[in-house]
C-alpha cells in the first residue's frame, strides 16, 4: 500500500469545520484539514502532506462518532465532492457556515460590524438545484476491486468529476441534487449511448462525439437539457436529439452545442435549438424570469427568492431612489428593485447575460431600468455617473474573487446612501467592506445558506454612509 510509510495520528480530535468540506483538528498546534469526518469526531488519519502551516490527512478509522454525526444517503459519499456535509446534521452545518461568516469579518475585516443574524437555512435540502452539468467519459472512476481490463467493465461513464480530478468522472447512479426526472434523464442518455456504440470522450485527448449533458429544471417541473457534443456527427446527433424529445415529455426546451475546444466552456458557442420552446421561465413573487441555455440564475430557487427579498429590505427604498445593480447578470436583483424605486442601472460584462436581462424587463412590463453592458471596471467612472445620475443606493453582487480596488475607490468617490453587498466568498467581501469602511459602517450582517450539505455560503451585508459625509 502506498500510504503505509506515511506518519499516522491516533485518536485526533476534529474540532471545526474548514472550506472546501475539509474538517480540522490539532496536534501540537499544527493544524490538520481532514474530509469526510464532522466535528466532535475521534479519528485515526495518515499524514499526506506536511506544509508550512498546517498538514492534510486522510482518515483512517473513526474511534467515536460526533453526537453531530449523520448516516450519508448517498451511494456516492465519500467519493464524489459535490455535497462532502452530508455527514453532518443540517443545524451543525448552519451553525459552521455562520461561524466561517463571523471569523471572516474578524480575521480579514477592520471595521465594526454588528452580530450576524441568524442564518437562512434552505427550506429544501434535497433536490433544490435548478441546474446539474454532468460529463461523459471514456474512462470513468474505478471502485475498489475493479480492473480496467476486465472485459465485463464498462469504462464509460456519465456524472461528475472527482474532486481536483480533471481526468476522472465519477458514473452517477442518482444524484439527489435535482428531482426524480433529472436522474432519468441522465441514466436513460447514457444507456441509449451504450446501446448504439456512441462514442464517449477522451478527457485526455479531448476526443469524443459526446461531451456533456446540461439539466436545467424549475418549479414547475419543466425542463430544458442541453447536450454537448465534441464532433459534428448529424446522423448521430438526431439519433440521441430524437430520442430525448420523443421520451420525455417534460423537456420543454432541447438544445445542442457543437463544440470541439480543449475545454468544456462554452458561453461564446451558440446553442441550437432542437425542439421545443427557446427558454423556460421561472417565477419569483408577481415577476417571470426567463432562462435560456446560457442564462445565470441562483440554482436554488426557494433561497434565491429571500436573497432577492433581503436585498429589497435592505435597500430600504421609497420610490424616489436611483439604484445601481453592479454585476447584474440577467438582472432579476434590478427588475426585482425596480418595483419600489424610479430607475435602476444595470452593468454587466457577459453580452447574452444583458440580453436576458433586457427581456426580462420587457416580459415584465418594466419600463424604470436600464441594462449597460460592459465591465464594471471599466465603464464605472464619473463620466457614467453623469450621465446617467448619481445613485442613492448600490447592490453589488460580484464574482467570489471580490470587487476591484478601483471599483470600490468609486463608490468611495460617489457616496451613495447605502450598499447592499451580496457575496458568496466572506473572505473577499470582508477585504473590500474593509475599503469601504473609510466612510461608510456595516449596518447589517445577514448569512443565508444556498447550498446544502457543502462548506459554501452566501452573505449579504448592509452599508450606511457615515454622518460626517
Amino acid at each position: 500500500m502506498r500510504h503505509k510509510n506515511l506518519p499516522i495520528i491516533e485518536k485526533l480530535e476534529i474540532t471545526d469545520a474548514g472550506t472546501e468540506g475539509m474538517a480540522v483538528g490539532r496536534f501540537r498546534d499544527i493544524v490538520i484539514f481532514v474530509p469526510w469526518v464532522v466535528p466532535g469526531d475521534i479519528v485515526d488519519v495518515q499524514i499526506l502532506r506536511k506544509k508550512k502551516k498546517f498538514w492534510e490527512a486522510r482518515l483512517l478509522r473513526i474511534i467515536k462518532e460526533s453526537e453531530n454525526r449523520k448516516k450519508p444517503w448517498c451511494s456516492h459519499f465519500g467519493i464524489c465532492g459535490g455535497c462532502r456535509w452530508q455527514n453532518m446534521d443540517y443545524s451543525t452545518q448552519l451553525f459552521y457556515k455562520s461561524k466561517w461568516v463571523k471569523d471572516s469579518l474578524l480575521r480579514l475585516g477592520k471595521f465594526k460590524f454588528p452580530e450576524p443574524l441568524p442564518i437562512i437555512g434552505s427550506p429544501q435540502t434535497i433536490s433544490y438545484r435548478n441546474k446539474m452539468e454532468f460529463t461523459f467519459s471514456n474512462r470513468r472512476f474505478l471502485n475498489e476491486g475493479e480492473n480496467a481490463n476486465d472485459p465485463e467493465i464498462k469504462l464509460q461513464a456519465l456524472g461528475l468529476h472527482l474532486p481536483g480530478r480533471y481526468d476522472r468522472v465519477l458514473d452517477l447512479k442518482y444524484c439527489y441534487h435535482q428531482p426524480e426526472s433529472s436522474n432519468k434523464i441522465r441514466l436513460a442518455v447514457k444507456n441509449f449511448a451504450l446501446e448504439h456504440g456512441l462514442n464517449f470522450q477522451d478527457l485526455v485527448s479531448h476526443q469524443g462525439f459526446l461531451r456533456n449533458l446540461i439539466i436545467r429544471n424549475n418549479q414547475e417541473g419543466d425542463y430544458m437539457v442541453i447536450m454537448v457534443f465534441g464532433e459534428y456527427q448529424p446522423e448521430s446527433i438526431h439519433l440521441v436529439m430524437d430520442f430525448l424529445k420523443e421520451t420525455f415529455a417534460e423537456i420543454k426546451s432541447l438544445y445542442y452545442i457543437i463544440n470541439t475546444k480543449a475545454n468544456d466552456s462554452f458561453s461564446e458557442l451558440e446553442p441550437i435549438l432542437y425542439a421545443g420552446q427557446e427558454v423556460i421561465y421561472e417565477q419569483i413573487e408577481n415577476l417571470k424570469f426567463r432562462i435560456g441555455p446560457l442564462s445565470f440564475f441562483q440554482t436554488n430557487t426557494s433561497q434565491a427568492k429571500r436573497l432577492y427579498q433581503i436585498a429589497r429590505d435592505d435597500a430600504g427604498l421609497q420610490g424616489h431612489e436611483t439604484v445601481y445593480d453592479l454585476y447584474t447578470g440577467t438582472g432579476t436583483i434590478a427588475c426585482f428593485l425596480a418595483q419600489n424605486c424610479q430607475k435602476v442601472i444595470g452593468i454587466e460584462q457577459v453580452e447574452k447575460a444583458i440580453d436576458d436581462a433586457r427581456m426580462n424587463a420587457i416580459i415584465n412590463g418594466i419600463e424604470n431600468v436600464e441594462f449597460i453592458e460592459g465591465d464594471v471596471l471599466q465603464i464605472f467612472d464619473q463620466d457614467f455617473i453623469e450621465k446617467n445620475g448619481s445613485p442613492d443606493v448600490i447592490i453589488t453582487d460580484p464574482p467570489r474573487s471580490g470587487m476591484h480596488p478601483q471599483v470600490v475607490k468609486r463608490i468611495l468617490d460617489i457616496l451613495p446612501s447605502r450598499i447592499v453587498y451580496i457575496s458568496c466568498n466572506p473572505a473577499t467581501q470582508a477585504r473590500d467592506v474593509s475599503w469601504l469602511s473609510e466612510k461608510f459602517h456595516v449596518e447589517k450582517v445577514q448569512p443565508i445558506d444556498m447550498f446544502p450539505h457543502t462548506s459554501h455560503v452566501e452573505n449579504v451585508m448592509l452599508l450606511d454612509r457615515n454622518d460626517q459625509y
